[in-house]
């Protein structure tokens, strides 16, 4: 069997601060009356596969097409996809929270390690991230506003707007804030440590959600709330060494070859159009779609709608 591009059916994923809005978006088939919070357009994790929906392998897991195609979907050295991508809709405010790099993985001995970045698809007029801590900020000083209940106080807060990535390397101390529709694009990894979640009770047990203080403190890095973190708009919108994220935009009747040397997932934020190839039947695309394409795959985008769409890869 020749590598095709896969389409990816969503995990949609239960949050007290989630809402609706990825349903009146992007046409999501979410369950009705749940807080969703979280749609994984595509996952490889251990216990969170994407299905596939398109072709020969329809019905079948991620993993099972990264094990059959090898080198055409490159994979990380656990044998898995090396990225994660999400669309997320924040209803209220996320928790205050942090995620390790692998250096702080490595020395507490768990974990998976985390960079990130967010792309702002929707914000009200007063819009907000919580991005790093502010200058001067200690970890002594942190731990002990923590423990009084104004961590709060020390973070960070970045007006955004649509069309605004913001680039979150493990490590910097965030939460997104309330009424955001954000795609977010990461390593492949579920690990995060809360280290306050603004006082609230979760709704299905009456108590407040688990904190992992030691373990946040221990992932900060504090020396990071004195360098400005990038905001870009257009283009390349991220080029670490954990990912690299593009922006394309297109009007109706233009194209775009698929041929790559590497594996790219493409997510379709507006418009759509059919992927066509001599090896695959045709796809059609809308918003709200995400594919992956493996490397070396033959074939081309015809956009049919004014599209614009983000394409990340490692």
């Amino acid at each position: 069997m020749n590598p095709y591009p896969l389409k990816l059916k969503p995990i949609f994923k239960e949050r007290i601060w989630g809402g609706q809005r990825l349903r009146e978006l992007f046409d999501k088939d979410l369950p009705p009356n749940q807080p969703i919070g979280e749609s994984w357009e595509l996952a490889d994790l251990p216990n969170d596969k994407s299905e596939i929906v398109n072709g020969p392998l329809a019905g079948q897991t991620l993993d099972k097409a990264v094990r059959r195609f090898g080198p055409a979907l490159a994979a990380d050295r656990n044998g898995s996809f090396p990225l994660l991508i999400k669309l997320l809709d924040a209803r209220q405010v996320l928790s205050v929270q942090v995620h390790p790099d692998a250096q702080t993985c490595r020395r507490m001995g768990k974990g998976q390690p985390k960079t990130e970045c967010w792309y702002i698809i929707e914000a009200p007029p007063d819009g907000i991230i919580y991005k790093g801590l502010k200058p001067g900020t200690t970890r002594a000083c942190f731990a002990q506003a923590v423990a009084n209940g104004t961590c709060s106080d020390y973070l960070q807060a970045v007006p955004v707007k649509a069309g605004e990535c913001h680039f979150l390397p493990a490590g910097v101390c965030h939460a997104i804030g309330a009424g955001l529709v954000i795609a977010e694009i990461q390593q492949p990894s579920d690990t995060t440590y809360r280290v306050f979640d603004w006082n609230r009770l979760d709704p299905a047990t009456g108590k407040p959600r688990p904190l992992h203080i030691e373990e946040a403190l221990e992932s900060i890095h504090f020396d990071l709330s004195a360098v400005p973190l990038p905001v870009t708009t257009v283009g390349r919108l991220v080029d670490a060494p954990e990912f690299k994220l593009d922006k394309g935009h297109q009007m109706p009747g233009g194209e775009v070859l698929l041929n790559s040397p590497v594996p790219k997932a493409i997510l379709f934020l507006s418009g759509g159009g059919t992927i066509y190839g001599r090896t695959f039947e045709d796809i059609p695309v809308r918003k709200g779609d995400t594919v992956l394409v493996p490397a070396q795959v033959e074939g081309f985008i015809r956009f049919e709608d004014q599209t614009e769409y983000l394409t990340a890869w490692v």
